[in-house]
Order: C-alpha cells, then structure tokens, then sequence
C-alpha cells in the first residue's frame, strides 16, 4: 500500500461488467467514512464511435469506414500521422484525467478509479494504442514513444487494489448492443491478462447479480481500508 497516501481503488473490466455502477456504489458507500472521489480514467474514444454511428442516414456507415480503415492502417505500417495525432491526443486526455485524479489524492481523496492504465496488454482495454502496430513514420514512432513515457509514469502509481469485473462475450454483448462485437470479444479476451505493477487484483463473476457482485467487491475494499491502521479520514 502506498505510505501516506489516501486509498486507490481502481475497478476494471469489459464494457457491460457494471464498472460504472459498482464504482458509483464504492464510492458513496466509501464517502460515508472517509472523503472520497469518484475518477474515470479511460479515453471514452468509443463513446465518439458511439455517436458517430447514431448520425442519421450515414452514420453507421461512417462508422464502419472509420474502423475498417483503421485494421488496414495496422497492416500497412500503422497509422498515418493524422490519425497518430488524433490517437496521441486522446492518450493524453486520460493523462490529464489521472493528474486531476492525483491532485485529489493529495487533497486527502480517496479514489474509485472507473478504469485504469496498463501496460500489460496494448490495445482498447486501457492500454497504448501506438504499441501494437509497425510503425514505419518517424513522427509516429516519436508519438509513439511519448505516449509509452506517460503510461510508464502513470502505471507507476499502483493501485492498492484492482477490482477485476469478467463477464462473457454473450453477456457484454446483452448488455450494450450498440457496441461492435469484434471490439468486446477483444476487450472480453484481454481482461484476464490485465496487470498492474503487481497490485493486488481480486477477480469478480460480474454475471452474478449485482448485490453479489457488490458485497464481493466491498469484502475485498474493507480488506484494504481495515489495513491501513487508523481512523477513517472525517468527511
């Protein structure tokens, strides 16, 4: 655990595991004792795909243009550098969302991270989008190294602990059919490879109902807060 740090706890998984809810529970059942923040920490690029595809008339069409163009970009030396700028700045949109999230720890916060960076597994679930792609421009490669430097910092604050919701394929996909399969069976696949600088991770059925899935989670958060040897922060 981090000496003299506020607890972090960071709640990660495939969209569809509930990572939203159980973080907003956390979050207020944490705030009853301690003073406690709630930080989303992903880059939320799919939520722009998301809208995209609602435009009327082409948007789905768009959408998929979009994406097929970017597979073939990954086959083709990676992205052009349009596309590496668009994918570097929405990088650093989640470093500026993790130094605000900082600047609360600080303030004496608590934290329920919805999310976090990883460096174990590139790609949609929290980690570099440059890393998994042959890149043969320069100013990629230099992009590509930027991004690499902020996620080597970021993923050396660790987590006090990391709540690991899995859910399969059929139920990610019941739960947000407006999502492209292919995306979350990567994101379904990539979830139990997840790491983070050997934090503690506790794996979580996300299948289950959601008041199992909840008193799991807040056995394994009192688990942490009992260990940190003192009375609760005053609100």
């Amino acid at each position: 655990m981090t000496s003299g740090q506020p607890p972090l706890i960071a709640v990660v998984g495939c969209d569809g595991s509930g990572k939203s809810t159980v973080t907003t529970i956390l979050r207020d059942w944490m705030a009853q004792e301690r003073r406690t923040a709630l930080c989303h920490l992903g880059k939320q690029t799919g939520n722009i795909g998301r809208r995209i595809a609602r435009l009327p008339f082409m948007g789905k069409r768009l959408d998929k243009t979009i994406h097929e163009k970017a597979q073939v970009a990954k086959t083709k030396g990676g992205p052009g550098i349009l596309t590496a700028l668009v994918i570097y700045a929405f990088s650093m949109r989640r470093v500026r969302r993790f130094r605000r999230m900082l600047a609360l720890r600080r303030q004496g916060y608590a934290i329920v991270a919805d999310r976090f960076p990883q460096m174990a597994v590139p790609g949609p679930m929290d980690g570099m989008a440059l890393a998994d792609v042959e890149l043969r421009n320069a100013v990629v490669r230099f992009l590509s190294r930027r991004e690499q430097a902020q996620y080597r910092w970021m993923t050396a604050h660790r987590p006090d602990l990391v709540i690991r919701l899995n859910v399969s394929l059929e139920t990610a996909l019941a739960r947000k059919p407006d999502h492209r399969p292919s995306s979350l069976a990567r994101k379904v696949a990539d979830v139990p490879r997840l790491s983070f600088q050997g934090a503690p991770i506790v794996d979580i059925d996300a299948q289950r109902p959601l008041p199992e899935v909840l008193e799991e989670a807040k056995r394994a958060v009192r688990a942490v807060l009992d260990a940190r040897d003192g009375a609760p922060q005053p609100r």
